[in-house]
């Protein structure tokens, strides 16, 4: 038996297939994965994300604290409620984790982390801190929804409590507000439009079923990773991890070097661009019949091998996608070995849709 979410028994009353991810109990879908996907690229759908950790960040110098802890530049959050995404890495440049920073005032920043790396993070992030005087604090108190969709702010502002209402509706993308014990941010996982919601976990269950009751469809992690594959977001475990840096992980753009910052790992990003960055990670387009799935050969003519990271069958654009890890030189077209056999696909810059809409000459 694996960690359980304050909606635990909500999923098994909805008839939810009960998985593990990351040693939680997850719900994977509801009934039909694919109906899930195309909710939220279509309507409104709901993600219960409580599984990863809100952690809080106080103290005077916890703004000097982020600036060597992690590859973005913390200096870019200068308006309360802003958003960043970056990595944290180890000193050789390995990704811990992906997550994103909330700037709330100049002693208080908020941190997402991932639930399967949460435990390492925090222990990462106590040790780097004690020099900083920061306090880490994680709040498993509290819970996650994620609502998203085209509809999704709409429906779910009509569920907020009154006093947060004004305040998400006027958000703008990658901002977030407090208010009272809850914490409303217009972020997501999907490529489209919603918001992610923090909020008591005495009080999840009811705000869970207010969404469903304005008609946002509950969704499972099977359709949260079609959705993020379609909006070419990487998946921790899968697309990155402590054995690549963000660099050969298609997150060069989250990483900040053109100041002289001092950040964990800084020196071995500016070893590996002096010396050539050998792989980069590419969308996958496949061209035969089949579907792409990780860790099938990539074959890349006249430059090597690579690996695909993930693969699925886009709902969206019914076609095969995917991610791969792959020789710097590639271009064009390749072959994926799918069951022994070379299939044809096209390399493709993500993400493979946005807001509902193909991105990628099909």
């Amino acid at each position: 038996m694996g960690e359980r979410t304050p909606l635990y028994q909500t999923h098994l009353d909805a008839g939810a297939r009960m998985v593990d991810f990351g040693g939680w109990d997850m719900p994977v879908h509801y009934g039909s994965q694919i109906e899930e996907h195309h909710s939220v690229r279509r309507d409104a759908g709901m993600f219960d994300v409580s599984h990863m950790c809100a952690v809080d960040l106080r103290g005077p110098r916890t703004r000097s604290f982020l600036s060597y802890l992690i590859a973005n530049d913390v200096a870019r959050l200068s308006a309360p409620g802003k958003a960043l995404y970056t990595c944290m890495l180890r000193e050789d440049g390995g990704v811990i984790d992906d997550l994103i920073v909330y700037f709330l005032d100049e002693s208080w920043f908020r941190v997402v982390v991932n639930a399967g790396t949460a435990a390492k993070d925090i222990s990462w992030m106590t040790r780097q801190a004690e020099p900083f005087g920061v306090e880490v604090r994680p709040r498993r108190d509290l819970a996650i929804v994620a609502v998203q969709g085209p509809n999704a702010r709409e429906k779910a502002a009509r569920c907020l409590p009154e006093a947060c209402t004004s305040a998400a509706l006027a958000l703008e993308a990658f901002f977030a507000a407090p208010c009272g014990d809850w914490f409303v941010g217009r972020t997501g996982y999907t490529g489209e439009d919603g918001f992610e919601v923090i909020l008591p976990a005495t009080a999840v269950a009811g705000f869970w079923m207010a969404l469903a009751g304005t008609g946002v469809r509950p969704c499972g992690l099977g359709a949260r990773d079609t959705l993020r594959l379609e909006a070419g977001m990487n998946l921790y475990g899968s697309d990155m991890d402590e054995s690549v840096t963000p660099l050969e992980s298609g997150l060069a753009w989250t990483v900040a070097m053109k100041d002289d910052r001092d950040f964990i790992g800084r020196a071995a990003l500016e070893a590996q661009r002096s010396r050539g960055v050998a792989r980069k990670l590419v969308g996958l387009v496949l061209e035969d019949r089949g579907v792409l799935r990780a860790h099938q050969k990539v074959i890349v003519a006249g430059a090597g091998e690579g690996e695909l990271t993930s693969g699925t069958f886009s709902p969206t654009l019914e076609r095969s996608i995917g991610l791969a890890r792959v020789p710097a030189a590639t271009t064009g077209r390749v072959q994926v070995e799918i069951r022994g056999k070379p299939l044809e696909a096209r390399v493709v810059k993500p993400p493979f849709v946005r807001f509902g809409k193909a991105v990628i000459e099909l």
